[in-house]
């Protein structure tokens, strides 16, 4: 472990100029401001790579697949460049007693000095029978690998909340990592799965600046769940206005109008969707007219179907008056119609005191 990233990056032929490119976007992604790409370039240039260590427990491996496609910085960098994967079950070549025999050596050769990031929750019903990897429990193998780590990276809402394998009834007791390990710094990552440049980009702070970044008050990154959806969604002036979709594809849908009505959790989810969205920043559901189902927060498979909105969100109605969804949505269409009425009363009174043309004619020919 004596090479540093940059040494790393230059043999793979990676110019200056790319390197420090590289610097400045992780920087921007991260929200460093002018400094912090200087901060990423010196770390990588005197900082020797961090061997992690990634296990995978009850999931569906999306949070992998999330990863390995992040766009900046890029998943082939993170890997190659900036850490050590010594062990990814997912990502490694190796198999079988090959692959845990890498894990054991990487554990006593970085004790104290590795990161252990974890995709997937440990069951802990009938002492965990329903996750076994390698011939053992996957609670056993957690605690195991958790006693000599660092810290610890829960990626996604499996690791982060239990996720869907966490959902009532729970019959494999499936547990959220914070909850079994409680003698390390935790990190959570949630989302189903992450936006892969969260991903990166937290990976990328931890290694630069070797501490968590700051926290909320359940464990997220600051920089990245401070948010919600809501806040900086591009359909917000519709939610204000009271202009929702009623049911998918009516008129409203089809004019962009805000997806609350039909389930939109983004008032309530803390995630960066709005801001960073997906696949290099072409859309997110919102986007593609979908409502957000809030995957980013505790339990978000228990709170009823995902097309139900919740009707206690308070919202700005007319003449600076805050009432519900509903009640703003119903109030601006009966401002409407009485406007229409008004209009037309209007117009009739009009009518009436003009004269008509017939009147008109007979006063020219007088």
């Amino acid at each position: 472990m004596k090479d540093t990233y940059y040494d790393l990056m230059r043999r793979q032929g990676i110019s200056r100029r790319s390197f420090l490119k590289f610097c400045s976007l992780t920087a921007a992604s991260l929200g460093l401001g002018a400094g912090g790409a200087e901060a990423i370039a010196q770390a990588m240039q005197t900082k020797t790579r961090t061997p992690v260590i990634w296990l995978h427990g009850l999931e569906c491996t999306c949070c992998t697949e999330s990863f390995i496609r992040s766009a900046h910085p890029l998943a082939k960098d993170v890997v190659l460049s900036m850490i050590s994967l010594d062990y990814d079950d997912t990502l490694m070549a190796a198999a079988g007693h090959q692959a845990e025999a890498v894990l054991e050596e990487t554990i006593k050769k970085y004790k104290g000095n590795y990161i252990l990031a974890v995709e997937g929750n440990p069951p802990l019903a009938d002492d965990g029978i329903y996750c076994i990897p390698g011939g053992r429990p996957f609670v056993e193998k957690l605690k195991h690998v958790a006693k000599d780590a660092m810290a610890i990276v829960s990626w996604g809402s499996c690791a982060s909340w239990g996720c869907v394998q966490a959902a009532k009834p729970n019959p494999t007791q499936a547990t959220p990592i914070h909850k079994v390990i409680t003698d390390k710094p935790i990190i959570k990552v949630p989302g189903c799965p992450p936006i892969a440049e969260v991903m990166t980009g937290v990976v990328t702070y931890i290694l630069t600046f070797g501490k968590l970044p700051e926290l909320d008050a359940q464990g997220r990154p600051k920089m990245f769940y401070s948010q919600r959806i809501h806040d900086k969604c591009y359909r917000r002036p519709h939610f204000d206005a009271g202009q929702f979709v009623e049911k998918f594809d009516d008129a409203g849908a089809r004019m962009g109008y805000c997806l609350y009505k039909v389930g939109c959790k983004g008032p309530t989810t803390y995630n960066a969707c709005s801001a960073l969205r997906w696949n290099e920043g072409l859309s997110f559901p919102i986007q593609s007219g979908h409502p957000c189902i809030g995957c980013s927060e505790d339990a978000f498979w228990d709170k009823g179907s995902f097309y139900d909105h919740l009707t206690t969100i308070k919202v700005p109605g007319l003449n600076g008056v805050e009432g519900t969804a509903d009640q703003i949505g119903l109030t601006a269409l009966a401002v409407a119609g009485a406007a229409v009425v008004a209009h037309a009363a209007v117009s009739a009174i009009k009518q009436s005191r003009s004269p008509s043309r017939n009147d008109k004619v007979s006063e020219v020919e007088k």
